[in-house]
């Protein structure tokens, strides 16, 4: 029997970010594709979404502020001294403020941009390089609908605060960011990708606020708000030999959010 080119059959993947709403699913999803992989996210929440999982034995969890950038380079060299080069990287992490756009001071503009969009061309870097001197190596960069589109005012009724405008500024930073590192880190046979999820409250949002969650779902040509799962095949899919000739791409998984 063949081997199907979705599965990870022992690839080392690592997730930044993965002890999130949807970073645990995408965790999930890799181990049981056959991956081991590297959670890494903020204090001890990677070691308690593991164990929650009790995904152990497959999945080694880290802690790591990735906007830390000299600790950044660290991480990565004593990372790959242990596990060797990753076969794939997959970045979810962001920053933003939640502040209104006239209550946004340019250092809070220039801190969110940091940890959006440095962070994450100096992860990508580091690890890229490292996978070019293999010749193989797949990283998914995590966008949003909100770095294709600006968000509807109108969804966002008083008290709540309209998608603010840093985060969605450095997701669109992201998108490019992953075409130019898809065209110089092509011919070391190393793919980059983005996706930009549409809109996915986390069980909180969807609980607390359903009248949001309804306009949200307003918007969706589907009708609907996305399921962390619906976002793990998508990267699954991107790190697999399923898609061994797509680089420079931004996946909309966003139920068609973008489309009108």
């Amino acid at each position: 029997m063949e081997t199907s080119p979705f599965h990870l059959p022992q690839r080392d993947i690592w997730v930044f970010g993965g002890a999130g709403y949807l970073g645990q699913s995408v965790v999930s999803l890799l181990v049981n594709l056959g991956a081991r992989v590297l959670c890494v996210d903020l204090g001890d929440r990677a070691a308690t979404a593991v164990a929650a999982a009790r995904l152990e034995a497959q999945v080694t969890p880290a802690t790591l502020d990735a906007s830390d950038t000299k600790a950044l380079d660290a991480f990565v060299s004593d990372q790959i001294a242990s596990r060797g080069v990753p076969h794939g990287l997959v970045v979810m992490t962001y920053a933003s403020t939640a502040k209104r756009f006239d209550d946004l001071s340019v250092e809070d503009f220039d801190n969110a941009n940091h940890g959006n969009l440095t962070a994450t061309f100096a992860l990508s870097r580091v690890v890229g390089q490292r996978m070019a001197e293999q010749g193989r190596g797949s990283m998914v960069l995590f966008s949003s609908m909100y770095g294709t589109v600006s968000p509807d005012p109108r969804i966002y009724e008083t008290p709540m605060t309209p998608n603010p405008i840093e985060y969605g500024v450095g997701k669109a930073g992201i998108q490019q960011m992953a075409r130019y590192l898809a065209v110089h880190f092509g011919p070391q046979n190393v793919r980059v990708n983005s996706i930009s999820p549409g809109p996915f409250p986390n069980p909180a949002i969807q609980r607390e606020k359903p009248e949001f969650v309804q306009r949200l779902a307003q918007k969706v040509p589907l009708a609907r708000v996305g399921q962390a799962e619906e976002i793990a095949g998508s990267v699954a899919f991107l790190l697999s030999e399923a898609s061994s000739f797509i680089t420079g791409q931004n996946l909309a998984v966003d139920g068609g959010w973008t489309s009108w």
